[in-house]
């Protein structure tokens, strides 16, 4: 059943806001998600004491958060920085919504990788899970090396070549020249992609996300309470995740099983098929995913990935445009929220320059241990 089939069992989001992302000094992942959640707040037209339900990802203190913005939530929930729990965030405000226990929830994320120093990968991984460390003596110490041999592994299956790598990362370099808030702005020719230094061969640096400093929250309501908000209310059609864990960071068929069984899921439940969608935003740590992804939820046929996306599907343009803010490759590393935000405003129409004509749904790929998915879109009746 569409979580939108019904009137009184629907959920909307009312409110987006995001700070700026690069080295924002002076701040903690906890101080960000609060810059964000009060831009969130003003979009919606709310106060921050509106709010009931906080379900927060990666902040430093959360009763800190609770505090400095002087609320009482009803919930008060924290999950862990790492991106896979992005997607379970945003499920557990719609399900708190949908269970009549909450009215407005916020979730919100902060982020001081840049100035914290973050690393991803080795002992000194605090995003993780620790589950990699079997690989460690084989040189297996980061995201990027794994994401390196299963991309290795594609391309010996079905031929796909480097330059199509290529062609992911140009196409949201593209997209980022015409966000003010993106990290990379520079334009990025296939000689700039094909000449980058290797990290682990033969993922190149720019085939790698950005680091970042940066918060973004979102305000969810009901459907009935949307109606009265500042915003043009965007739906929550479809929500689903799917756990994968037990295949481990490599599997075989990367992912593909997982994502076809989470892909038939949120398209039933959303009531629209893949034809009826306008844009994708896709969790883009590393070029190769976007391939995988792209395959496992039915967008291109299994191992068509590399020459799929080389056609310039993925531009504007194109006839699925994807991660229009240039995503975690050229906009900023947000662990997938900055995706979440970009898809909202696609859906209201505000993007200017980068604006998808029409754009009534856009879907959020992740795969990876937890697939998820959501489908954002407009009121349908």
């Amino acid at each position: 059943m569409s979580l939108i089939s019904k009137r009184k069992d629907s959920v909307a989001v009312v409110g987006v806001g995001n700070t700026p992302y690069g080295a924002l000094h002076g701040h903690d992942a906890t101080t960000l998600g609060i810059w964000a959640l009060r831009n969130a707040a003003e979009d919606a037209g709310i106060e921050l004491q509106d709010i009931d339900g906080l379900i927060c990802q990666r902040l430093t203190d959360y009763q800190k958060f609770v505090q400095i913005t002087n609320t009482t939530p009803k919930l008060v929930t924290a999950l862990p920085g790492a991106g896979r729990m992005t997607g379970g965030t945003i499920q557990i405000a719609v399900q708190a919504i949908l269970s009549g226990m909450l009215d407005t929830v916020a979730v919100v994320y902060g982020n001081d990788g840049k100035t914290a120093g973050a690393r991803y990968g080795g002992k000194g991984d605090n995003y993780g899970t620790g589950a990699d460390q079997m690989w460690f003596p084989y040189g297996m110490t980061s995201p990027g090396a794994v994401h390196s041999m299963l991309y290795q592994r594609h391309a010996h299956l079905y031929g796909t070549k480097n330059e199509q790598l290529g062609a992911v990362a140009m196409a949201f370099r593209k997209h980022a020249m015409l966000n003010p808030n993106a990290v990379m702005r520079k334009p990025m020719s296939m000689e700039d992609y094909m000449s980058s230094k290797f990290i682990a061969e033969p993922l190149r640096l720019l085939d790698y996300c950005l680091i970042n400093d940066g918060g973004v929250a979102m305000i969810l309501t009901s459907g009935e309470r949307a109606k009265d908000m500042k915003t043009k209310p965007v739906y929550i059609r479809g929500v689903t995740q799917l756990s994968r864990l037990a295949q481990g960071e490599l599997p075989e068929d990367f992912g593909f099983d997982a994502m076809q069984r989470a892909s038939k899921v949120v398209h039933e439940m959303a009531e629209v098929d893949h034809q009826d969608v306008d844009a994708l935003m896709i969790y883009d740590n590393f070029t190769p995913i976007v391939l995988f992804t792209l395959e496992g939820f039915g967008y291109c046929p299994r191992g068509e990935g590399g020459r799929f996306v080389e056609t310039g599907v993925l531009e504007l343009g194109g006839r699925y445009p994807t991660n229009t803010n240039g995503g975690h490759l050229s906009e900023s590393y947000m662990q997938g929220w900055n995706l979440q935000a970009e898809a909202v405003r696609q859906v209201r129409g505000e993007l200017g320059d980068r604006q998808v004509p029409n754009a009534q749904i856009v879907q959020y790929l992740q795969g990876g241990p937890l697939c998820t998915s959501i489908i954002y879109g407009r009121d349908p009746s």
